[in-house]
């Protein structure tokens, strides 16, 4: 694994064409006004306090997270209902154990079955815990139970944005409904263009079904009807090798390492450059997804200087059309397999 900065670029420089603010007074005088207006609009007391206790929710997270600004993050979902002696449990140990080995931590809801797995195999020194607290739960796993990485939620809308935020990559194992619903807002936030892309692994146990059976789906009353483009599928991985799932990982990262927006252009930062043989090849087979212009190799620009710890990396820019995220997905997979 490449010893490089990580960052998490915030969702608005992603989207962002106007150069943020130089420091984040201008961002707390905001939130000050809005909590201000709440009174003058009249805001019942409910509705205060579920802005106050997002907003608290929110602020430990980020506080927890920042102290670990240098690692690179994977989550895990899957049912809270596997056993330790499932093969999808075992498989979720071994993908824990295979990340921190490479220096990744892991995120999980910090529950019982597959969160639990995770967290054994990463250990409590690698491991994230955004637990949402429901009547029917008994709390954290005894892996993160008590360790000051471990974040208790009352909101699944403030959980699910942690998760996304502050994850370089998601692997998805067998699960219910609260699996398939974080599956569907990952993708969702991708294809859109909410979040900023990452690897997305759906993990079967070996000779497994489950996420075959998804795909199926998928096909058939999504891409055959219209719902989604063929090239969405290019957002995620199927396997039921742990080692794939690993691999699918890490090789995302090879050479593409994050984007954001600058006025107007479409900002990717590699860990090298690539050769002119390779450029031409891009410009070739992706021509599609350029809103105009051509594609373009350059050092930082002057309006990523908010960002100095990324500052001596290549970029590849260039005027995106914000519509084809599929293609967005398979340029990233073409500079990770050609650069």
């Amino acid at each position: 694994m490449p010893d490089v900065p990580v960052t998490h670029t915030p969702f608005e420089s992603i989207l962002e064409s106007d150069p943020p603010a130089e420091d984040i007074e201008e961002y707390v005088e905001q939130i000050r006004q809005t909590a201000e207006k709440l009174k003058l609009d009249g805001c019942g007391r409910g509705d205060a306090k579920l802005l106050a206790s997002a907003f608290k929710e929110l602020r430990h997270c980020f506080r927890v997270f920042a102290q670990y600004h240098d690692r690179r993050k994977v989550t895990v979902f899957g049912s809270a209902r596997t056993k330790p002696d499932h093969p999808a449990y075992r498989a979720a140990v071994e993908f824990g154990r295979q990340m921190a080995e490479v220096g990744y931590m892991v995120i999980t809801g910090a529950a019982a079955g597959i969160m639990e797995a995770g967290h054994v195999g990463a250990g409590r020194d690698n491991s994230f815990g955004l637990n949402i607290l429901l009547p029917f739960e008994s709390g954290a796993n005894p892996v993160i139970q008590d360790d000051p990485k471990l974040m208790n939620m009352r909101y699944f809308f403030t959980r699910k944005l942690a998760f996304v935020k502050e994850s370089d990559a998601v692997a998805l194992f067998p699960g219910g409904f609260g699996t398939h619903d974080e599956a569907f807002e990952t993708l969702t936030l991708i294809q859109t263009g909410k979040s900023h892309i990452f690897p997305l692994v759906l993990v079967d146990e070996p000779g497994g079904d489950y996420w075959a059976s998804w795909q199926k789906f998928v096909d058939d009353a999504l891409v055959k009807r219209g719902y989604i483009s063929p090239e969405d599928r290019a957002f995620y991985r199927i396997t039921d090798s742990v080692d794939d799932a690993v691999k699918e990982v890490i090789d995302f990262y090879r050479v593409y390492h994050s984007m954001r927006y600058v006025r107007g252009e479409l900002v990717l930062r590699l860990h090298s450059r690539l050769s002119e043989t390779v450029m031409a090849k891009l410009r070739r087979e992706f021509a599609d997804i350029l809103k105009d212009g051509d594609f373009e190799q350059c050092d930082a620009l002057p309006a990523e200087a908010n960002e100095p710890e990324l500052a001596k990396f290549p970029r590849l820019k260039f005027r995106f059309n914000r519509h084809g995220m599929g293609r967005l997905r398979q340029l990233i997979d073409f500079v990770n397999r050609e650069g």
